[in-house]
C-alpha cells in the first residue's frame, strides 16, 4: 500500500506564500535531510500552479545539478481541472474523478506533494493525505496566503515533532 505525504514551509502566523523570501535564513542540513526524505517517494503530486512554476524553471536549470536531475527525472502527476496536457518530462494530468484516480495511484505508489496548498487542503478534506509535514519557521510574515483560512474541520493526530537548531519545528500529522 502506498501513501500521499505533503511537506510545506509555514510561518508562525500560518503564511505559506513565497517561502523563497523568508525560509532560506532557517534552512540547514537537518531540514535538507527531512525535505529530502519526503522526496524519496515514487512520484510527485502537484497542483496546477506549482506544476506550472516548476515546469517553467526545472527543465532549463543546471543539467549537472543532481537536484535538477531528480526533479526532471521524477514521475509527476499534476491535478488540474483546466490543464489539458503536461509537457514537462514524465508528467501526467490527473482530472475527472480525481479522488478515484488518486486512490488508485495511492494503492501502489508513494506520492509526495510539494507546495500546492489548494491541493493539500483538498486532500485533507477528502481523507487522502496520510502525512502532513509542516516546517514551522520562527518568523511572523504579517501578510500572504495562509494554509488554513477557510475549509472543513479535519481532525489530525500528531505523529512526531522535531526541533531543528535553527528554531524550525518539523511537525508531522496524520489522520485522527
Amino acid at each position: 500500500m502506498g501513501s500521499i505525504k505533503s511537506g510545506l514551509f509555514i510561518s508562525l502566523d500560518g503564511v505559506i506564500e513565497a517561502p523563497d523570501t523568508w525560509h532560506f535564513d532557517y534552512f540547514n542540513d537537518e531540514m535538507g535531510a527531512a525535505v529530502g526524505a519526503l522526496m524519496e517517494g515514487d512520484a510527485m503530486l502537484l497542483g496546477r500552479t506549482t506544476y506550472e512554476g516548476f515546469a517553467e524553471y526545472w527543465p532549463t536549470a543546471d543539467p549537472d545539478d543532481p537536484f535538477t536531475q531528480q526533479m526532471n527525472g521524477a514521475r509527476k502527476y499534476v491535478v488540474s481541472t483546466t490543464l489539458t496536457e503536461a509537457t514537462w518530462e514524465n508528467s501526467t494530468v490527473v482530472s475527472g474523478d480525481v479522488k478515484a484516480e488518486l486512490t488508485r495511484l495511492k494503492q501502489d505508489a508513494h506520492l509526495g506533494v510539494t507546495g500546492s496548498a489548494v491541493l493539500v487542503k483538498w486532500l485533507l478534506e477528502q481523507g487522502l493525505l496520510d502525512e502532513l509535514h509542516l516546517f514551522v519557521h520562527p518568523v511572523v510574515i504579517g501578510k500572504g496566503q495562509k494554509l488554513f483560512d477557510d475549509g472543513a474541520k479535519v481532525p489530525l493526530t500528531l505523529l512526531s515533532s522535531t526541533t531543528f537548531t535553527t528554531g524550525v519545528v518539523h511537525l508531522v500529522y496524520g489522520p485522527a
